[in-house]
C-alpha cells in the first residue's frame, strides 16, 4: 500500500493569519506586520530588508516572552488548536504501509478511533488513537474524537491481533473524553472502557501511549495503559476538563482557568509527580506551527522506547506494567487518635 499524502502538514512560514487564541494575538499581528511588508517591498521593489529584520527580531523575542510563561489552561487551549495534528497526520508523516482495520465485530464502525498495521523505521507495529476532524463536517462524523463503546472493543481486538504476531503497539491519545450519549451507555461504555484497561495489563506486547492532545478522562484511559506513557508538550492528561472540574467544584464553569491549575495537568507537572514516563518536545508555540517537526520528535521518541521495551522478557514487562501503575498515587490516613 502507498503511503498516504500528507494533507496537513504545516511547514515554517505556513502559518500567515493562522487562528489563535487571546494570548497569540500580538504574535499573530505581528506575523502579519512582516508578511504584509514582504509582499510589499516585493511588490514596490523596495528595499525592506532592514526593518524586516528588526520586526523579525522583535518576534522572535515576542514568542519566547509569550510562550515561556504559559499558564496550565493557556496549555489546554494550544491541544484543542483546530490545526493541531490529528492521529491520521502523524501516521501519514512518520509510518509506511498504514492498513487501517474497521470494526467491533459486535455492532458496528467508529470512525473516532483508527486502527491498523502500519511500519515505522522498517518495523511492523500496531497504531491506534483518537481521531477528530479537520473541519466540523469531519468533527461531527467522528465524534468530536469522543469515542463509543464499539470504538473502544475495535481498538482492543486489533491489539490482541497485533499481540498474536508479536507487535508492538502505539497509541495516539487526543480526546476530552468518552461519548457521552445514551447510545454510547446502553452499549455498555463503562464496561468497554474497564475492559479494555484490564486486558492492556495482560497484552504480552510492548505498549507505548503518546497523549497528542486532549487526554481526558476515562476515554483516555481506554487506550492509554502502557508500559510507556508520555506526553507532547503543550498536551494535557486529566481525570476530568478544566471545565467540568469548575462547573462540579464551584459550580461555574468560567472557573475553569483556576481548576486548570489544581488539576496538575501539564506536561511538565505529571512528570514531575511520575504519571508519565516523559515528554515529547514541540515546535515554540505548538505542534501547530511545524508538522513535520513534531512529528519527527514523536517518530524519535516511539523509536527509543520500543527499541528499549523490545529487549525486555514479556513475563518481566508484565510483572514492570503492573508496578507501574501500583506506584501511580498514593495517599495517607491521619491519625484520628
Amino acid at each position: 500500500m502507498k503511503r498516504m499524502r500528507n494533507r496537513g502538514s504545516k511547514n515554517k512560514g505556513d502559518h500567515k493569519m493562522m487562528p489563535g487564541w487571546d494570548f497569540e494575538k500580538p504574535i499573530i499581528e505581528l506575523q502579519n506586520k512582516i508578511e504584509e511588508l514582504k509582499e510589499f517591498s516585493v511588490d514596490k521593489d523596495v528595499d525592506l530588508s532592514k526593518e524586516i529584520r528588526n520586526l523579525e527580531k522583535k518576534l522572535k523575542s515576542l514568542k519566547q516572552e509569550v510562550y515561556s510563561k504559559l499558564t496550565p489552561w493557556q496549555k489546554v487551549q494550544i491541544s484543542r488548536h483546530v490545526n493541531r495534528p490529528t492521529t491520521l497526520d502523524y501516521i501519514n508523516i512518520i509510518m509506511e504501509d498504514f492498513i487501517p482495520l474497521c470494526g467491533d465485530r459486535l455492532f458496528g464502525e467508529d470512525k473516532a478511533i483508527v486502527c491498523g498495521f502500519a511500519k515505522l523505521m522498517g518495523r511492523r507495529i500496531v497504531v491506534i488513537g483518537h481521531q477528530k476532524g479537520k473541519d466540523t463536517k469531519e468533527n461531527i462524523e467522528r465524534s468530536f474524537g469522543c469515542a463509543h463503546p464499539e470504538g473502544y472493543r475495535k481498538a482492543m481486538r486489533v491489539m490482541r491481533l497485533g499481540a498474536r504476531f508479536g507487535m508492538p503497539v502505539v497509541c495516539l491519545i487526543d480526546t476530552p473524553g468518552a461519548y457521552p450519549g445514551v447510545g454510547a451507555e446502553e452499549r455498555g461504555q463503562a464496561q468497554a472502557i474497564a475492559e479494555n484497561i484490564r486486558d492492556m495489563f495482560c497484552l504480552k506486547t510492548p505498549i507505548v501511549a503518546v497523549v497528542i492532545g486532549e487526554g481526558g478522562s476515562g476515554g483516555a484511559l481506554g487506550i492509554g495503559v502502557g508500559d510507556r506513557v508520555m506526553l507532547m508538550e503543550y498536551a494535557y492528561y486529566s481525570v476530568i476538563s478544566p471545565e467540568g472540574c469548575a462547573a462540579i467544584l464551584w459550580k461555574d464553569a468560567a472557573m475553569k482557568e483556576v481548576a486548570a491549575g489544581v488539576l496538575k495537568l501539564t506536561s511538565s507537572e505529571l512528570l514531575d509527580l511520575g504519571i508519565i514516563d516523559g515528554v515529547v518536545s514541540e515546535p515554540q508555540g505548538g505542534a501547530h506551527y511545524n508538522y513535520d517537526v513534531a512529528a519527527q520528535n514523536l517518530k524519535q521518541a516511539l523509536v527509543e522506547n520500543l527499541k528499549e521495551l523490545a529487549s525486555v522478557n514479556i513475563d518481566e514487562l508484565l510483572e514492570k506494567r503492573y508496578e507501574k501503575y501500583r506506584k501511580t498515587g498514593v495517599f495517607s490516613r491521619g491519625d484520628n487518635s
